[in-house]
This record gives C-alpha cells, structure tokens and sequence, in this order.
C-alpha cells in the first residue's frame, strides 16, 4: 500500500460508474479491481484475448500490429488481442502510465480551472540549436504544421495549446487524453516545414483535375494505404505527417470547382 494517496487516479476513477474509454484502451471496474482491454476487443470474451504480464504490456505497446516500433504513444496504432488486470487503484496507474505516459496526471491537471498549457509560441521561443529555426514559421505556416501533425490519424491526445489563429482541439474530437504543449514530433516538423520554406520554389501549372489527383494519391498514402514509413522520420518525402502537410496546402489553393471530401 502507498504511503500518500495518488489524487489524480483517484479523480480520475472517481468519473466513471463501470467503464471509461480512454483513446484505444477500455477500462473496466470489475470486483476484483479493473480490467484493461483494447476498444476493438471490448465484446470479445476475455478467454479468447492474450492475458499479459506488466513486462509483456511494456513490450506490447512498443509495437504496432504490424510489428512497427511505435515512437508515440498516444498515435492511434495500438495493436489489439490482449488483456490486462489491475489489482487494485495504484496497478490502474501504473499500467495508463506503461499505456499511453504522463496521461494520468496531465489529465488531473487539464482538470483544473487554469490548464498548464504552453501554446506553441512560448514553446518554440525557449529553442536554441537547430530547434531555434521553428520561431520563423508564420502563425499560418504554424498552424499547417499543426493541422498535419497532430491530425487524429497520428495522435489521439486532445491539443489544447495553439498558435494565434487556430483553435485548440474540441473534447470530441480525439480523446480524454490531454495534450499540454508541442512535442517533441511537433517540433521536429516544424524544424522540416521551415527548411522547406526555405527551399528554392518551383512553379507548376496544374489543371483542376491534375490537383484533384495529387491530393487523391496524398490522401490514400495518408490513410495508410501505401508502405509505411517511420512516422518520427521527418526526412522521408513519403512520411505520412509531411504528405499530410503537403495536402493541407494544396487544399488551400484547390480551385472552387474541384469537389471537396
């Protein structure tokens, strides 16, 4: 038993009657204490699921279905087929903390009336080294960066910190998990997207159905529909994230005749 009683798992198990969706994993009360399975899994029966051990639920998350090293936690790529019993409150918190880091107790600070948020401007202003290049984007270049990144297709934790001219995330759209400040992928791409600002340009003239083509085969590539590529890779044209900033511009400057989704 604890010494000090933990508060934030306490509130947070304080909040729900039975069960509790959190991103990809569904929290279950049971007599015994609390069952952890994935979202996708919630109507098997738990005989036909993997029942792991703390270290096998450390090794679990690292990797996606496919065996893909999983660089961040809270991306929607968590593999399903496992269950996980907590014994008691302090087990609970110990496996979110293995699940998806830091949720816990950023929740029960996003709880509070004042946020600990840190918006993407005083973030970057604190960048020295290669990171200080971030501080040039533009709000508007900042805010693509943004939209790509931390689109719910990479990362399920809700945003609540921006740039001037974007809103923070609305409750629905992602998860309970809260997101605080930029990390450490946001600012990598940032770090990307400003170098390629800086490239030489060059000009293409495209026919509407031309662009309705490109961003056609950006989509399916973003949708997971081509190889994967590492998504903490920024260098890799193909990534994901940067195809996905590459689709946020071209929507911007698609002609008003080219359907939209």
């Amino acid at each position: 038993m604890p010494l000090v009683e933990n508060p934030a798992i306490t509130a947070l198990v304080s909040i729900f009657d039975s069960e509790l969706v959190i991103a990809q994993v569904l929290v279950r009360k049971v007599v015994t204490g609390f069952d952890l399975v994935h979202v996708a899994d919630q109507e098997l029966v738990p005989g036909k699921l993997l029942r792991l051990t703390r270290e096998e639920l450390r090794r679990w998350v690292q990797r996606t279905e496919a065996a893909v090293f999983r660089p961040l936690k809270s991306s929607p790529s968590l593999a399903p087929g496992w269950t996980y019993h907590c014994a008691d409150i302090d087990a609970l918190y110990d496996a979110l903390l293995i699940i998806y880091p830091g949720f816990v107790p950023d929740w029960y600070a996003a709880s509070s009336g004042q946020p600990p948020v840190t918006d993407y401007r005083e973030y970057t202003s604190r960048q020295t080294g290669m990171y200080r290049i971030t501080q040039m984007l533009s709000d508007s270049q900042a805010a693509d960066v943004i939209l790509a990144v931390c689109d719910a297709r990479f990362c399920l934790k809700r945003r609540l910190w921006s740039v001037a001219g974007l809103d923070s995330d609305v409750a629905a759209s992602k998860s309970v998990i809260p997101c605080l400040e930029p990390c450490a992928i946001l600012l990598e791409y940032a770090r990307k997207s400003m170098r390629i600002e800086q490239e030489e340009k060059i000009a293409l003239s495209l026919a509407p159905s031309e662009l309705a083509s490109i961003q056609a085969v950006i989509k399916e590539a973003t949708e997971g529909k081509s190889p994967p590529s590492s998504e903490a890779d920024a260098s890799d044209p193909s990534n994901r994230r940067r195809l996905q900033l590459l689709l946020v511009k071209l929507k911007k400057n698609e002609s008003p005749s080219i359907s939209k989704e």
